[in-house]
């Protein structure tokens, strides 16, 4: 009879920074595609709070200089989720995101690439393109910088918005 003895390591209860960070970018990026943006933004936000440093600092190739601090990148999420917002839920536009991991080599961050779809009233279709390269502290976003933006289709002209007017109900006519 053979006698096993199993060592336990003291990995198994501290991951390693590696691990810990690709594990919180899945997640973050799941939880992402998973939010439907026609219903809020406000999940968004609640991800960013959860994800993102207090001292995060958000840049891209189209910027002159990165910005710093979670309230300032904050509020430029919220310039591009909240007219988003009113699209898919005013607009009728249909909007969808898809992301997909790229591989990358440094053990302290990941790289992911994301497409946006507009799809208007008419059935016409926009893309956006990007990656995002995010630098992890543990469970936590300190860098995020985005690049190699594209573009495929036109913009959705205002045609393919469903802005329903609603006629004057009677009593609530105004005057001539």
């Amino acid at each position: 009879m053979s006698e096993r003895r199993r060592l336990v390591s003291a990995d198994q209860f501290h991951p390693d920074p590696y691990t810990e960070s690709r594990i919180a970018e899945r997640t973050l990026n799941a939880a992402i595609v998973h939010v439907d943006i026609s219903r809020s933004y406000e999940e968004y936000l609640e991800l960013f709070d959860q994800f993102y440093s207090d001292d995060i600092e958000g840049s891209s190739e189209t910027m002159k200089e990165s910005l710093r601090g979670k309230e300032r990148v904050r509020s430029i999420l919220l310039s591009f989720l909240a007219p988003l917002h009113a699209m898919a839920e005013v607009g009728g536009v249909s909007i969808s995101i898809r992301e997909t991991p790229v591989v990358g080599d440094a053990i302290d961050e990941t790289h992911s690439a994301w497409t946006l779809e507009l799809v208007g009233v008419s059935g016409k279709l926009c893309t956006v393109n990007w990656r995002i390269l995010r630098k992890w502290n543990e469970s936590r976003v300190v860098l995020e910088h985005h690049y190699d933006y594209q573009q495929g289709g036109e913009p959705l002209p205002e045609s393919d918005f469903r802005f329903d007017t609603p006629e004057s109900a009677e009593g609530f006519q105004t005057p001539s």
